[in-house]
């Protein structure tokens, strides 16, 4: 079953009041201000609609706040996938798969990354099977939108930030209808 962009919104208003683990942002403020970091490095809507709806898997797999506390890994990047496939195309799809991937990759290759994780992403990255071996960052780094993925990355990191201005749910929506819109007419 596709999710329509009505269905989005709806797990956004339903959902989005969630704390998002252990920061001090909800899911729907962590989501907007990943799409505006986005925005702000200029990346292209596909980029966009990818960093806002990165963590749509923890609003489809509810598990309670901090999952990682409990030693939880609810497999986020994975769970809206088959949902979002049937509407966006790889270019969004595939850096919400490889964001966690691109954590572990960048801990691997940049020696400052690991010392800004916060607490609850230090806690995921052992769940989500520890910093790549250089050889797995080797690999990692040679997969189609890997660099979108890193990009992505780095933006969920810093999209933790209380009482941030950011533009609203529904201008996050309406690049995702571009995006969707675009899709099928290809």
């Amino acid at each position: 079953m596709a999710l329509s962009l009505n269905d989005i919104r709806s797990l956004f208003e339903q959902y989005g009041s969630l704390a998002y683990s252990g920061e001090p942002v909800t899911q729907l403020e962590h989501a907007l201000q990943s799409g505006a970091l986005a925005e702000e490095a200029g990346a292209y809507d596909e980029l966009v609609a990818s960093a806002f709806l990165h963590d749509l898997g923890h609003l489809l797999n509810l598990q309670g706040e901090t999952p990682t506390e409990r030693g939880i890994d609810d497999l986020h990047q994975y769970f809206a996938l088959p949902f979002l496939r049937p509407v966006l195309p790889d270019a969004v799809l595939e850096p919400i798969r490889l964001h966690v991937d691109a954590k572990r990759c960048l801990c691997a290759i940049d020696d400052a990354y690991f010392g800004q994780l916060s607490a609850d992403s230090v806690r995921s990255l052992e769940l989500q099977g520890g910093i790549f071996s250089k050889e797995e960052a080797e690999a990692f780094l040679q997969k189609p939108y890997a660099e979108d993925a890193l990009r992505l990355r780095k933006w969920d990191d810093r999209a933790k930030e209380e009482n941030r201005a950011t533009p609203d749910l529904d201008h996050y929506l309406g690049v995702v209808e571009r995006v969707m819109q675009k899709h099928v007419a290809a």
